[in-house]
């Protein structure tokens, strides 16, 4: 296929990819979708499967079956019923089968013993273009106190470690979500690190000491200093969407050199109270 013709297929999918996220709760016909890419309605499974490595309507599923899987596991007050029927199923009992059959567990099953593992294998999503031109700005951030769990080990549990934290926070009272800033520090590349040795910091802003816990939460700082800063829009999956051009692109051109602390998160809202597409996450990346 010609370069320019895969430029305008990437971009047609593009507007086929968010307008699925952005109607997941709704209805979707292969009408509207075909629409939407400007393709003919006969031609349209067959060119997304192509391109997605995924039939269209598999598509929707799988990510009605995750965002499930986000309220199953983090609002455990919300009845699996009602989680069913926002995803799309007339009955608990089909949307159990469906989500059994893709990842092997029932969602009762999930939300109290999450495998993480085969949920993260079963969800590598096609990769998407970054549409809009990168905008990075110089910020001058403020050290911050921060209550930190070590995440170590497999990326693909590090919801597991969420979990804790989350749990943490609950019982504590020190980070309240809604009242305090939460980050992650991210030590290692998930795609280029050996799972075993992967480190990530999960972090949430505090003011005073944190006393000993059984999770195992502890004091750092994030330090203050010059950073680059890019906003990332949706799924924390595609973060390194955002990643890796401020390194290969941004970074030589801007004649900046990085300080000796990791790249850093600043997650601006959390699944499940946003979807994922509608996520919002400021990426630092420390300078000298």
């Amino acid at each position: 296929m010609h370069k320019d013709t895969e430029k305008a297929y990437a971009k047609r999918f593009e507007r086929v990819f968010e307008f699925i996220e952005r109607h997941l709760d709704e209805p979707l016909s292969v009408e509207q979708l075909s629409r939407v890419a400007h393709f003919s309605k006969f031609h349209f499974h067959r060119q997304f499967t192509l391109y997605a490595g995924i039939g269209a309507f598999a598509y929707v599923r799988l990510l009605r079956l995750r965002q499930a899987s986000y309220r199953l596991v983090f609002s455990r007050q919300e009845r699996i019923i009602d989680i069913a029927l926002a995803a799309g199923f007339e009955s608990p009992e089909a949307f159990s089968r469906a989500f059994k059959q893709a990842f092997g567990q029932s969602p009762s099953q999930f939300r109290k013993s999450p495998l993480w593992q085969p949920w993260s294998e079963r969800f590598q999503l096609p990769p998407r273009e970054r549409r809009e031109k990168m905008e990075v700005k110089i910020v001058d951030f403020t050290e911050t106190q921060v209550a930190v769990l070590a995440h170590r080990g497999d990326p693909a549990l590090l919801n597991d470690s969420v979990l804790k934290f989350i749990e943490w926070r609950k019982q504590s009272g020190l980070s309240p979500v809604q009242a305090s800033r939460s980050f992650g520090v991210a030590y290692d590349d998930p795609n280029t690190t050996d799972p075993e040795q992967f480190r990530f910091d999960i972090c949430g802003g505090v003011s005073g000491k944190v006393p000993d816990n059984p999770q195992g939460v502890e004091n750092k700082v994030i330090p203050g200093g010059r950073c680059a800063l890019v906003r990332h829009l949706g799924s924390h999956d595609r973060i390194g969407e955002s990643i890796y051009p401020l390194y290969r692109e941004w970074l030589p051109a801007s004649g900046e050199e990085p300080r000796d602390f990791p790249l850093f998160f600043h997650y601006l809202n959390l699944v499940p109270v946003a979807a994922e597409h509608e996520l919002v996450t400021d990426i630092y990346l420390p300078l000298k």
